[in-house]
C-alpha cells in the first residue's frame, strides 16, 4: 500500500531536483557574469561546482539527519555511476574531444582522492585528517580547472584528443552551436523566480523527497540503505546527464529548458561528468563529514565495492591516453561492464554495516 506513494515521492524528488539544479546553475553563472568575473573564471569555479550540486545538497541533508549511509552513498556510489554509466555512454555515443593533459590530471586527481578515502577509513570511519586532505584536493581541483579554462580561453598549450572511431564509421556531425550559456537581461522578477525554483525545487522539496523515499524503500523492503544509494538515488541524480548523452529522447520540453539553462557547451559534457565524479569525493564526502560533526561512518560495502570500482574505472580512463595518446571506445565498454558488475555485487552480495 505504501510502495506507490513512495515511488511517486521519489519521482517528484527527481523532477524537482533536476529543475532546481539547473536553475541554480543558471543563476550562479549569471551572477558571476554580473559581478564582472571573466568567463574562464566562471567556467573553472561555478560551472564545475554546479554539476555536483544535487549530490551535495542531498548528502548535506542526509548527514544532518544522521542518515550516514545515504550521505556516503550519494558521494561514492554517485562517482561510480557517473564514471561507469554516464561517461562510459559518452565515449560510446558522442563525438568526444578532450584536452589530453587535462584528462590525465583529472584522472590522477581522482585516483589520489580514492587513495585518501581508502587510507583514512580503515577503521570504518573517515578521519579528520582524511576530511582535511579531501578538502585540500578540492582546492587543487579548482585551481586546475581555473588554469585549464584560462588556457582554453586563449587556446594556449592544448593537446586535443578524440575517441578513435571504428573502421568505416562516419563521425557524428558537430554541434553547430558551440555556445556556452545564454545570458538574458534578467530582471529582478526573473531572478527571484529562479531563486525560488532553486530553494523550493532542489534544497527543500527535491532533496527531501529523494532522501525520504530512499529511507522508506529501505524500510519497506528490509534492505540496507546503501543499496538504494547505489541504484535509485545515484541513477536518478545522473538521469538529466543521461538525457543529454542520448540527445533528449523523451521530448522537447525538457530539451528547451536544459538548453536555456546550459552552462557549458555540449562538447564539454564528458569532462563535466568527470569533474562531477571528482567533486563527489573531494567535496560532497568531506562536506557530509563536517555536517555530521563527528567521524563519518563509511560502511564495509563502500570500502569493498565503491572505492575499488572507482579506482578501476579511473585507471581505464587514464592509461590509454597516457600511453597511446588516444581515447578508445573500448574504454567506454569496459567501464560499462564494470558498472554492471558493481550493480550485481551491490544487489546480490550486499555487505553488512553499510
Amino acid at each position: 500500500m505504501l510502495l506507490l506513494p513512495t515511488l511517486l515521492l521519489y519521482a517528484l524528488g527527481l523532477l524537482l531536483t533536476g529543475i532546481g539544479s539547473r536553475l541554480a546553475s543558471r543563476c550562479a553563472t549569471w551572477c558571476g557574469a554580473l559581478c564582472g568575473l571573466p568567463m574562464w573564471m566562471v567556467g573553472g569555479t561555478l560551472v564545475a561546482v554546479c554539476t555536483a550540486l544535487p549530490q551535495l545538497v542531498l548528502a548535506f541533508l542526509a548527514a544532518g539527519m544522521s542518515v550516514t549511509a545515504l550521505a556516503v552513498g550519494t558521494a561514492l556510489a554517485g562517482a561510480v555511476t557517473q564514471l561507469g554509466l554516464v561517461l562510459a555512454l559518452c565515449l560510446l555515443r558522442c563525438n568526444v574531444t578532450v584536452d589530453r593533459g587535462e584528462l590525465l590530471r583529472k584522472c590522477a586527481l581522482l585516483l589520489v582522492a580514492c587513495g585518501v578515502v581508502a587510507l583514512f577509513v580503515r577503521d570504518g570511519t573517515l578521519s579528520y585528517t582524511g576530511t582535511g586532505l579531501l578538502m585540500g584536493l578540492f582546492v587543487l581541483f579548482v585551481m586546475q580547472s581555473i588554469a585549464y579554462q584560462y588556457r582554453f580561453a586563449f587556446r594556449e598549450g592544448l593537446e586535443l584528443i578524440t575517441v578513435q572511431k571504428e573502421k568505416g564509421e562516419k563521425p557524428p556531425p558537430e554541434d553547430p552551436s558551440g555556445r556556452t550559456v545564454l545570458f538574458p537581461a534578467m530582471s529582478i522578477r526573473t531572478s527571484l523566480r529562479n531563486l525560488a525554483g532553486v530553494v523550493g525545487g532542489m534544497a527543500v522539496l527535491g532533496a527531501w523527497a529523494l532522501l525520504n523515499s530512499a529511507v522508506a524503500l529501505a524500510n519497506l523492503t528490509g534492505t540496507i540503505q546503501a543499496q538504494w544509494a547505489a541504484t535509485l538515488i545515484s541513477f536518478g541524480l545522473c538521469l538529466p546527464l543521461l538525457v543529454e548523452v542520448f540527445d533528449h529522447p523523451l521530448g522537447s520540453a525538457w530539451k528547451r529548458f536544459a538548453e536555456k539553462c546550459r552552462i557549458y557547451p555540449p562538447q564539454a559534457l564528458p569532462m563535466q561528468v568527470l569533474n562531477s565524479a571528482i567533486l563527489s569525493i573531494t567535496l560532497v564526502l568531506p562536506i557530509s563529514s563536517l555536517m555530521y560533526r563527528r567521524r563519518l561512518p563509511v560502511g564495509e560495502q563502500f570500502r569493498q565495492y565503491d572505492i575499488p570500482f572507482c579506482v578501476l574505472m579511473a585507471l581505464i580512463l587514464l592509461l590509454p591516453p597516457l600511453v597511446k595518446k588516444r581515447l578508445y571506445r573500448w574504454q567506454g565498454r569496459v567501464c560499462l561492464i564494470l558498472y554492471v558488475m558493481y550493480l550485481a555485487a551491490v544487489l546480490i552480495m550486499p555487505r553488512a554495516g553499510a
